[in-house]
Protein backbone atom coordinates (compact mmCIF):
# COMPACT_ATOMS: atom_id res chain seq x y z
CA UNK A 1 0.00 0.00 0.00
CA UNK A 2 1.26 3.44 -0.85
CA UNK A 3 0.51 6.73 0.89
CA UNK A 4 0.41 10.30 -0.22
CA UNK A 5 3.51 11.87 1.27
CA UNK A 6 1.46 14.93 2.16
CA UNK A 7 -1.01 12.83 4.21
CA UNK A 8 0.78 11.44 7.31
CA UNK A 9 -0.21 8.07 8.74
CA UNK A 10 -1.66 7.66 12.22
CA UNK A 11 1.67 6.18 13.35
CA UNK A 12 3.48 9.23 11.95
CA UNK A 13 1.11 11.56 13.75
CA UNK A 14 1.68 9.71 17.01
CA UNK A 15 5.44 10.03 16.59
CA UNK A 16 5.12 13.76 15.88
CA UNK A 17 2.86 14.28 18.92
CA UNK A 18 5.17 12.32 21.19
CA UNK A 19 8.18 14.24 19.91
CA UNK A 20 6.46 17.53 20.58
CA UNK A 21 5.53 16.42 24.09
CA UNK A 22 9.08 15.33 24.81
CA UNK A 23 10.42 18.62 23.47
CA UNK A 24 8.12 20.73 25.66
CA UNK A 25 10.19 20.45 28.89
CA UNK A 26 13.33 21.38 26.97
CA UNK A 27 11.59 24.38 25.41
CA UNK A 28 10.55 25.45 28.90
CA UNK A 29 14.13 25.12 30.14
CA UNK A 30 15.34 27.13 27.18
CA UNK A 31 12.73 29.81 27.84
CA UNK A 32 13.84 29.99 31.48
CA UNK A 33 17.38 30.65 30.28
CA UNK A 34 16.37 33.47 27.96
CA UNK A 35 18.20 36.78 28.08
CA UNK A 36 17.78 38.74 31.30
CA UNK A 37 16.61 42.29 30.65
CA UNK A 38 18.39 44.64 33.07
CA UNK A 39 17.04 48.19 33.20
CA UNK A 40 19.51 50.98 33.96
CA UNK A 41 18.90 54.62 34.86
CA UNK A 42 22.10 56.55 34.16
CA UNK A 43 23.93 59.36 32.46
CA UNK A 44 24.38 58.72 28.75
CA UNK A 45 27.03 56.17 27.84
CA UNK A 46 26.86 53.74 30.74
CA UNK A 47 24.76 51.16 28.91
CA UNK A 48 26.46 51.49 25.53
CA UNK A 49 28.26 48.50 23.94
CA UNK A 50 31.80 49.68 24.76
CA UNK A 51 30.93 49.40 28.46
CA UNK A 52 28.29 46.69 28.80
CA UNK A 53 28.93 44.54 25.71
CA UNK A 54 31.39 42.15 27.32
CA UNK A 55 29.20 41.71 30.41
CA UNK A 56 26.07 41.17 28.31
CA UNK A 57 27.71 38.45 26.26
CA UNK A 58 29.20 36.65 29.25
CA UNK A 59 26.01 36.72 31.33
CA UNK A 60 23.18 36.48 28.77
CA UNK A 61 22.00 39.97 29.71
CA UNK A 62 20.57 42.86 27.71
CA UNK A 63 20.60 46.34 29.24
CA UNK A 64 17.68 48.67 28.64
CA UNK A 65 18.86 52.19 29.49
CA UNK A 66 16.98 55.32 30.42
CA UNK A 67 19.35 58.27 30.26
CA UNK A 68 19.06 61.50 32.22
CA UNK A 69 20.98 64.76 32.64
CA UNK A 70 21.43 66.00 36.21
CA UNK A 71 20.38 64.65 39.58
CA UNK A 72 17.09 66.55 39.74
CA UNK A 73 16.02 64.94 36.45
CA UNK A 74 17.04 61.52 37.81
CA UNK A 75 14.95 61.92 40.98
CA UNK A 76 11.96 63.03 38.95
CA UNK A 77 12.13 59.98 36.69
CA UNK A 78 12.25 57.61 39.66
CA UNK A 79 9.42 59.39 41.45
CA UNK A 80 7.21 59.00 38.38
CA UNK A 81 7.91 55.27 38.02
CA UNK A 82 6.63 52.23 39.92
CA UNK A 83 9.03 50.46 42.29
CA UNK A 84 11.14 47.94 40.40
CA UNK A 85 11.23 49.98 37.17
CA UNK A 86 15.01 50.40 37.37
CA UNK A 87 17.23 47.47 38.31
CA UNK A 88 20.43 49.52 38.57
CA UNK A 89 20.67 53.25 39.17
CA UNK A 90 23.76 55.30 38.46
CA UNK A 91 23.68 58.52 40.46
CA UNK A 92 25.92 61.38 41.35
CA UNK A 93 27.20 60.82 44.88
CA UNK A 94 25.46 63.83 46.36
CA UNK A 95 22.06 62.34 45.49
CA UNK A 96 22.57 58.93 47.12
CA UNK A 97 21.29 60.14 50.49
CA UNK A 98 18.13 61.45 48.81
CA UNK A 99 17.63 58.15 47.00
CA UNK A 100 18.01 56.32 50.29
CA UNK A 101 15.74 58.66 52.26
CA UNK A 102 13.02 58.29 49.62
CA UNK A 103 13.27 54.50 49.73
CA UNK A 104 14.35 54.23 46.09
CA UNK A 105 17.36 51.94 46.57
CA UNK A 106 18.15 48.62 48.24
CA UNK A 107 20.65 48.07 51.05
CA UNK A 108 23.79 46.29 49.85
CA UNK A 109 26.14 43.80 51.49
CA UNK A 110 29.55 45.46 51.60
CA UNK A 111 31.22 42.04 51.61
CA UNK A 112 29.99 41.56 48.03
CA UNK A 113 32.24 44.30 46.69
CA UNK A 114 36.02 44.54 46.36
CA UNK A 115 36.63 47.66 48.43
CA UNK A 116 40.08 46.37 49.34
CA UNK A 117 41.03 47.04 45.70
CA UNK A 118 40.14 50.72 46.13
CA UNK A 119 42.29 53.59 47.31
CA UNK A 120 41.60 54.24 51.02
CA UNK A 121 39.87 57.54 50.20
CA UNK A 122 37.09 55.63 48.44
CA UNK A 123 36.60 52.57 50.65
CA UNK A 124 33.87 54.24 52.72
CA UNK A 125 32.81 57.14 50.57
CA UNK A 126 30.74 59.87 52.31
CA UNK A 127 27.01 59.58 51.80
CA UNK A 128 27.12 56.05 50.43
CA UNK A 129 26.69 54.47 53.85
CA UNK A 130 24.15 54.87 56.62
CA UNK A 131 26.02 53.76 59.69
CA UNK A 132 27.55 50.46 58.66
CA UNK A 133 24.99 49.76 55.93
CA UNK A 134 26.05 50.28 52.34
CA UNK A 135 23.63 51.71 49.76
CA UNK A 136 25.80 52.63 46.78
CA UNK A 137 29.19 51.68 45.33
CA UNK A 138 31.46 54.35 43.85
CA UNK A 139 32.50 53.45 40.31
CA UNK A 140 34.16 56.55 38.78
CA UNK A 141 34.88 60.23 39.37
CA UNK A 142 36.47 63.26 37.77
CA UNK A 143 37.51 66.85 38.34
CA UNK A 144 35.74 70.05 37.33
CA UNK A 145 37.80 73.13 36.55
CA UNK A 146 38.17 75.70 33.80
CA UNK A 147 37.48 74.13 30.41
CA UNK A 148 39.11 76.19 27.70
CA UNK A 149 40.07 76.44 24.05
CA UNK A 150 43.86 76.16 24.09
CA UNK A 151 44.24 78.28 20.94
CA UNK A 152 42.68 81.21 22.80
CA UNK A 153 43.59 80.60 26.44
CA UNK A 154 46.75 78.94 27.76
CA UNK A 155 46.86 76.77 30.87
CA UNK A 156 48.37 79.77 32.66
CA UNK A 157 45.40 81.90 31.59
CA UNK A 158 43.03 79.23 32.89
CA UNK A 159 44.82 78.88 36.23
CA UNK A 160 42.21 81.11 37.91
CA UNK A 161 38.45 81.41 37.72
CA UNK A 162 39.16 85.09 37.09
CA UNK A 163 39.54 84.16 33.43
CA UNK A 164 35.73 84.10 33.22
CA UNK A 165 35.89 87.92 33.37
CA UNK A 166 38.63 88.23 30.72
CA UNK A 167 37.74 90.47 27.77
CA UNK A 168 38.88 87.73 25.38
CA UNK A 169 35.93 85.59 26.44
CA UNK A 170 33.17 88.22 26.40
CA UNK A 171 30.13 86.54 24.88
CA UNK A 172 31.99 83.26 24.73
CA UNK A 173 31.69 81.99 28.30
CA UNK A 174 29.51 78.90 28.32
CA UNK A 175 27.71 77.28 31.22
CA UNK A 176 26.77 73.64 31.48
CA UNK A 177 23.18 74.19 32.53
CA UNK A 178 23.20 72.78 36.06
CA UNK A 179 23.46 74.96 39.14
CA UNK A 180 25.49 72.66 41.44
CA UNK A 181 28.82 72.57 39.55
CA UNK A 182 28.66 76.19 38.36
CA UNK A 183 27.80 77.73 41.72
CA UNK A 184 30.26 75.42 43.47
CA UNK A 185 33.01 76.80 41.26
CA UNK A 186 31.90 80.37 41.91
CA UNK A 187 32.00 79.61 45.63
CA UNK A 188 35.58 78.38 45.30
CA UNK A 189 36.40 81.52 43.32
CA UNK A 190 35.02 83.58 46.20
CA UNK A 191 37.51 81.91 48.55
CA UNK A 192 35.22 79.44 50.31
CA UNK A 193 37.27 76.43 51.40
CA UNK A 194 34.05 74.39 51.79
CA UNK A 195 32.20 75.67 48.73
CA UNK A 196 28.83 74.09 49.55
CA UNK A 197 28.83 74.80 53.27
CA UNK A 198 28.63 78.60 53.40
CA UNK A 199 26.69 81.04 55.54
CA UNK A 200 24.22 83.59 54.21
CA UNK A 201 26.81 86.36 53.89
CA UNK A 202 29.06 84.13 51.81
CA UNK A 203 26.08 82.95 49.76
CA UNK A 204 25.21 86.60 49.01
CA UNK A 205 28.76 87.17 47.75
CA UNK A 206 28.60 84.09 45.53
CA UNK A 207 25.36 85.33 43.98
CA UNK A 208 26.79 88.82 43.47
CA UNK A 209 29.99 87.53 41.83
CA UNK A 210 28.05 85.16 39.62
CA UNK A 211 25.57 87.80 38.47
CA UNK A 212 28.52 90.07 37.59
CA UNK A 213 29.51 87.52 34.93
CA UNK A 214 26.17 87.60 33.13
CA UNK A 215 27.42 89.91 30.37
CA UNK A 216 30.22 87.46 29.57
CA UNK A 217 27.88 84.55 28.99
CA UNK A 218 27.22 83.27 25.48
CA UNK A 219 24.81 80.54 26.47
CA UNK A 220 23.60 77.82 28.78
CA UNK A 221 23.98 74.39 27.26
CA UNK A 222 22.77 70.84 27.71
CA UNK A 223 25.05 67.83 27.30
CA UNK A 224 25.09 67.84 23.50
CA UNK A 225 25.25 71.61 23.20
CA UNK A 226 28.25 71.76 25.52
CA UNK A 227 30.15 69.37 23.27
CA UNK A 228 29.30 71.15 20.03
CA UNK A 229 29.84 74.71 21.24
CA UNK A 230 33.31 73.87 22.56
CA UNK A 231 34.20 71.81 19.52
CA UNK A 232 33.28 74.48 16.96
CA UNK A 233 34.77 77.37 18.97
CA UNK A 234 31.43 79.06 19.62
CA UNK A 235 32.44 79.09 23.30
CA UNK A 236 36.09 79.45 24.26
CA UNK A 237 35.76 78.84 28.00
CA UNK A 238 33.26 76.85 30.02
CA UNK A 239 32.18 76.74 33.64
CA UNK A 240 30.70 73.69 35.32
CA UNK A 241 32.48 70.95 33.38
CA UNK A 242 35.78 69.10 33.23
CA UNK A 243 37.65 66.35 31.42
CA UNK A 244 34.44 64.32 31.14
CA UNK A 245 33.64 66.72 28.27
CA UNK A 246 37.00 68.08 27.15
CA UNK A 247 38.66 64.66 27.28
CA UNK A 248 36.37 63.28 24.59
CA UNK A 249 36.99 66.30 22.38
CA UNK A 250 40.73 66.33 23.06
CA UNK A 251 41.06 62.66 22.07
CA UNK A 252 39.34 63.53 18.80
CA UNK A 253 41.80 66.33 18.06
CA UNK A 254 40.00 69.40 19.40
CA UNK A 255 42.12 72.14 20.94
CA UNK A 256 40.44 72.05 24.34
CA UNK A 257 41.51 71.08 27.84
CA UNK A 258 40.47 71.36 31.48
CA UNK A 259 42.79 73.13 33.90
CA UNK A 260 42.35 72.95 37.67
CA UNK A 261 42.75 76.56 38.83
CA UNK A 262 44.65 77.81 41.84
CA UNK A 263 41.40 78.30 43.78
CA UNK A 264 40.79 74.56 43.49
CA UNK A 265 38.53 72.19 41.61
CA UNK A 266 35.47 70.09 42.30
CA UNK A 267 35.07 66.34 42.17
CA UNK A 268 32.03 64.76 40.60
CA UNK A 269 31.46 61.18 41.70
CA UNK A 270 29.27 58.47 40.21
CA UNK A 271 28.08 55.33 41.93
CA UNK A 272 25.78 52.40 41.29
CA UNK A 273 22.85 51.39 43.47
CA UNK A 274 20.27 48.64 43.09
CA UNK A 275 16.73 49.89 42.56
CA UNK A 276 14.11 49.19 45.20
CA UNK A 277 11.80 46.35 44.22
CA UNK A 278 14.00 44.97 41.46
CA UNK A 279 13.26 41.43 40.33
CA UNK A 280 16.85 41.08 39.13
CA UNK A 281 18.80 41.75 42.34
CA UNK A 282 21.39 39.01 41.77
CA UNK A 283 22.21 40.12 38.23
CA UNK A 284 22.27 43.77 39.30
CA UNK A 285 24.75 42.87 42.03
CA UNK A 286 26.82 40.92 39.52
CA UNK A 287 26.93 43.98 37.24
CA UNK A 288 28.22 46.25 40.03
CA UNK A 289 30.83 43.64 40.93
CA UNK A 290 31.99 43.51 37.32
CA UNK A 291 32.17 47.26 36.68
CA UNK A 292 34.18 47.72 39.90
CA UNK A 293 36.57 44.86 39.10
CA UNK A 294 40.03 45.90 37.87
CA UNK A 295 39.11 45.04 34.27
CA UNK A 296 35.74 46.76 34.47
CA UNK A 297 37.35 49.82 36.01
CA UNK A 298 39.92 50.12 33.23
CA UNK A 299 37.10 49.95 30.69
CA UNK A 300 35.07 52.56 32.59
CA UNK A 301 38.03 54.95 32.67
CA UNK A 302 38.08 55.09 28.87
CA UNK A 303 34.31 55.11 28.29
CA UNK A 304 33.54 56.44 24.82
CA UNK A 305 30.80 58.81 26.01
CA UNK A 306 33.00 60.48 28.61
CA UNK A 307 36.21 59.39 30.36
CA UNK A 308 36.73 59.33 34.10
CA UNK A 309 39.15 58.64 36.90
CA UNK A 310 38.54 55.40 38.77
CA UNK A 311 38.68 54.57 42.51
CA UNK A 312 40.23 51.10 42.17
CA UNK A 313 44.00 51.06 42.62
CA UNK A 314 44.07 47.66 40.92
CA UNK A 315 42.06 49.22 38.09
CA UNK A 316 44.79 51.84 37.72
CA UNK A 317 47.33 49.05 37.35
CA UNK A 318 45.28 47.40 34.59
CA UNK A 319 44.81 50.73 32.80
CA UNK A 320 48.52 51.54 33.00
CA UNK A 321 49.32 48.16 31.45
CA UNK A 322 46.57 48.06 28.81
CA UNK A 323 46.20 51.74 27.86
CA UNK A 324 49.20 53.76 29.08
CA UNK A 325 48.37 56.71 26.83
CA UNK A 326 44.97 57.20 28.47
CA UNK A 327 46.45 56.67 31.93
CA UNK A 328 48.91 59.47 31.15
CA UNK A 329 46.28 61.76 29.62
CA UNK A 330 44.11 61.45 32.72
CA UNK A 331 47.01 61.80 35.15
CA UNK A 332 46.63 58.23 36.45
CA UNK A 333 50.23 57.12 35.97
CA UNK A 334 51.51 55.19 38.98
CA UNK A 335 54.79 56.14 40.66
CA UNK A 336 54.62 59.84 39.85
CA UNK A 337 52.54 62.90 40.75
CA UNK A 338 48.99 62.04 39.79
CA UNK A 339 45.31 62.72 40.42
CA UNK A 340 45.38 61.12 43.86
CA UNK A 341 48.04 63.59 44.96
CA UNK A 342 45.77 66.47 43.97
CA UNK A 343 43.06 65.07 46.23
CA UNK A 344 45.48 64.49 49.10
CA UNK A 345 46.84 68.05 48.81
CA UNK A 346 43.32 69.41 49.31
CA UNK A 347 43.08 70.97 45.84
CA UNK A 348 39.87 69.08 45.10
CA UNK A 349 36.57 69.45 46.95
CA UNK A 350 33.65 67.07 46.66
CA UNK A 351 30.67 68.42 44.79
CA UNK A 352 27.70 68.12 47.12
CA UNK A 353 24.30 69.56 47.94
CA UNK A 354 24.24 72.94 49.70
CA UNK A 355 24.40 72.59 53.47
CA UNK A 356 23.18 75.94 54.87
CA UNK A 357 20.80 76.80 52.04
CA UNK A 358 18.19 74.59 50.43
CA UNK A 359 18.64 73.04 47.03
CA UNK A 360 15.70 75.19 45.92
CA UNK A 361 17.57 78.35 46.99
CA UNK A 362 20.43 77.51 44.66
CA UNK A 363 18.15 76.41 41.85
CA UNK A 364 16.02 79.55 42.14
CA UNK A 365 19.07 81.79 41.93
CA UNK A 366 20.32 79.86 38.92
CA UNK A 367 16.99 80.47 37.18
CA UNK A 368 17.22 84.18 38.01
CA UNK A 369 20.78 84.30 36.66
CA UNK A 370 19.78 82.67 33.40
CA UNK A 371 16.87 85.06 32.99
CA UNK A 372 18.83 88.22 33.81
Amino acid sequence: MTFNLRTPTRRHLLRMTAGAALATPFLSIRAAAQTVNLSMLAWYGHAEPDIVGEFEEANNVKFTPKYYTGGDNMLGLIAQSPAGTYDVILSDAEYVQQLNAAGYIEALDAADYAFDDFYPEFQKFPGHWQGDTLYSVITRFGFLGVAHNTDVLSEKDAASYGVFSDSRVTGKLGHFDWHLPNLGQMSLAAGNASPYDIDEAAWDKVQEATMALRGQVGGFFDYGGTFSSLNDGQMVVFAGIGDWITGVLEKNGAKVRTTIPEEGGLQWTESFSIGKGTKNYEMARKWIQWITSPEGQAKSADMAAYPALIPSEKGWKVLNASNPAEAKRQNMVLGQYNAMDMIREGRIKYRQLPVQQSLEDWNDFWSDYKGA
